[in-house]
């Protein structure tokens, strides 16, 4: 709505989630892998019926993502497992709803820094409030030293330094 139209879809953000938890675990040394990806794919499932409300509609907008995530599960062969999922990310208690959590918030930073470097000048703004606003919400430490690698990072590195025709 106000970074422009560019931004990743809810499959796209459950896909980067699943991936980050998974690297997340293995720095942490601790986590069921299988458990985190499918915590990933169903964390934000209910925006698939209520669509996602951002830091400034949070302010207006009412969300019964409990009903939403009830219907879109209801009656399928998923439901039990997935509902309990969900319930224990909400809860934030467990070691993978803790690592779930925190690779959604650094999904967050990682599209920021994608943005920036393709030209969206916001992602300027937000750095000078992101890392006060964020540090005390990661749940580990492997997430909040990930942040600070995202903060630093080219996310144009992989093709530009990495293994490609000319290098």
């Amino acid at each position: 709505q106000m970074l422009g139209g560019n931004f990743a879809n809810l499959a796209e953000h459950h896909f980067r989630v699943a991936w980050t938890a998974m690297i997340l675990a293995k720095m942490e040394g601790q986590g069921d892998t299988g458990k985190i990806v499918k915590m990933a794919l169903v964390h934000d499932l209910a925006e698939s019926r209520t669509g996602d409300a951002h830091y400034m509609s949070r302010l207006y907008v009412q969300r019964n993502e409990n009903a939403a995530i009830h219907d879109t599960l209801q009656g399928t062969s998923l439901e039990k497992e997935m509902l309990e999922l969900w319930e224990e990310f909400e809860k934030l208690e467990s070691i993978e709803a803790k690592l779930v959590k925190d690779a959604d918030w650094l999904d967050v930073d990682l599209e920021l820094r994608e943005q920036a470097m393709n030209g969206n000048q916001l992602e300027e703004h937000f750095k000078i409030h992101r890392a006060e606003a964020m540090l005390p919400r990661l749940k580990t430490e492997s997430g909040k030293k990930m942040f600070e690698q995202i903060l630093k990072s080219n996310p144009h590195n992989w093709h530009l330094n990495g293994k490609n025709r000319i290098t």
